[in-house]
Order: structure tokens, then C-alpha cells, then sequence
């Protein structure tokens, strides 16, 4: 089970956008990076296509998982992600949980 999903509220913790916080919207667990909306934006030179105009357009570049944190749900500040088994028997399911403040994290 991932510590950071695609869908988590994120904050970074090093490089340009310290501080910053974002939804993932990709995570590459081979490469262990992930694309965080509005986070490490760089700038590409688009060439003219069918649907879109020429141009330099802004996109989100991935970024290193070591450098994010999942934000905690209670108050938003970083926060380390531990699991813990909810439930019993057939019904039992690993949960993720912040270390912080010990409330669930939403998968």
C-alpha cells in the first residue's frame, strides 16, 4: 500500500515551492515521483496542433515523493502516514492514518 496517492492533499517540504500545497494528480511509483497540480510548474514550447495554438504553455513537472508529505486532514500541516487494520475477520481493511493527529486519511 502507497503512502501517497493520486487524489491526496499535499505539502512540499524542499526546493523552489517549499511550503506549497496541491492535489496529486499522477504518482509514478517506478520513477518515485508524482505531478502535483499547481506545484514545480516549468514552461514548454508547444507546437501548433489540430486542437491547440503555438505557444509556451505552463504544466505541472513532476516531483520527487521524498520531498512531499501528505497533508493532515485535522489542520492541513505535514504529516508522516502510518497504517493500522480497521475492522475484523472477512472485514478487515488497512487504513492509512496520520501520524499526527491519528485520523484517517481519505483513499
Amino acid at each position: 500500500m502507497q503512502k501517497i496517492k493520486k487524489g491526496d492533499n499535499v505539502v512540499v517540504l524542499a526546493g523552489k515551492d517549499k511550503g506549497r500545497s496541491g492535489k496529486v494528480l499522477q504518482v509514478m511509483p517506478k520513477e518515485e515521483r508524482a505531478v502535483v497540480s499547481g506545484v514545480n510548474m516549468v514552461k514548454r514550447h508547444q507546437k501548433q496542433s489540430a486542437s491547440q495554438e503555438a505557444g509556451i504553455v505552463s504544466k505541472e513537472a513532476p516531483i520527487h515523493l521524498s520531498n512531499l508529505s501528505v497533508a493532515d486532514p485535522k489542520d492541513g500541516k505535514p504529516t508522516r502516514v502510518g497504517f493500522k487494520v480497521v475492522g475484523e475477520g472477512e472485514n478487515a481493511k488497512k487504513v492509512r492514518v496520520a501520524k499526527r493527529s491519528g485520523e484517517q486519511i481519505d483513499g
